[in-house]
């Protein structure tokens, strides 16, 4: 049981998971087929399963009432796409992740659940995943974090007119650079609503996602 909430717990802690890989694909093999190509990449079947069952077990720790299950694997498919996306994106830009940065990630996860690195992954382990699967979802969200920065935050910009306004909206309730903090990212998640709509557009996506699978 403390596994299981773990995991959840983990997977809650990564804003964009990825896939799981490992022990799960081979145990579903014949899933691994071609379920959508994505410019020069593609997302496998045992991907997409994967990443369902995780899904569907978050939204079901958090209370949250699950659609059918081919509405749920068709919009975790749709985020699949995106992910690779951004992720080619980075690949072309050369972006990489420093062990270091990456160690410093991963252990804030584990003291997160108040464990030690190898409490940690005797944890995972228990629950079916291992350190390196998570190292590299910690990793691909690294960079995906990072392509989001430099494509996103730059298209960001606040004129102090706009933070004055915005503390007076809030009751003169903090200070400037808590509402510039805020403002910020305020206008980041509408710029990011519309940058995924572009790349999703621009990109070459065949998704072949049987219907009713």
């Amino acid at each position: 049981m403390r596994s299981r909430q773990l995991a959840t717990l983990l997977l809650a802690l990564l804003l964009a998971t990825t896939p799981l890989t490992g022990l799960a694909q081979q145990v579903r093999q014949p899933l691994d087929r071609i379920v959508a190509v994505v410019n020069e990449g593609a997302i496998m079947g045992s991907q997409l399963e994967d990443r369902f069952i995780q899904t569907k077990r978050q939204l079901s720790a958090r209370g949250i009432e699950l659609p059918p299950d081919d509405v749920l694997r068709q919009q975790v498919l749709d985020r699949l796409v995106v992910e690779e996306i951004q992720l080619q994106m980075a690949q072309e830009a050369n972006l990489s992740v420093d062990d270091t940065e990456l160690n410093r990630q991963v252990r804030a996860i584990a003291q997160g659940n108040n464990m030690t690195l190898d409490q940690f992954a005797d944890a995972l382990e228990a629950d079916g995943l291992s350190l390196g699967v998570v190292r590299d979802q910690v990793r691909r969200e690294l960079l995906m974090r990072e392509i989001q920065q430099r494509r996103v935050g730059s298209r960001v910009s606040l004129s102090e007119r706009e933070v004055d306004r915005f503390i007076e909206q809030q009751g003169g309730n903090m200070s400037r650079d808590q509402a510039r903090q805020a403002l910020f990212q305020r206008k980041a998640n509408d710029e990011m609503e519309d940058w995924i709509q572009e790349i999703r557009s621009e990109a070459f996506v065949d998704e072949r996602l049987e219907p009713g699978a």
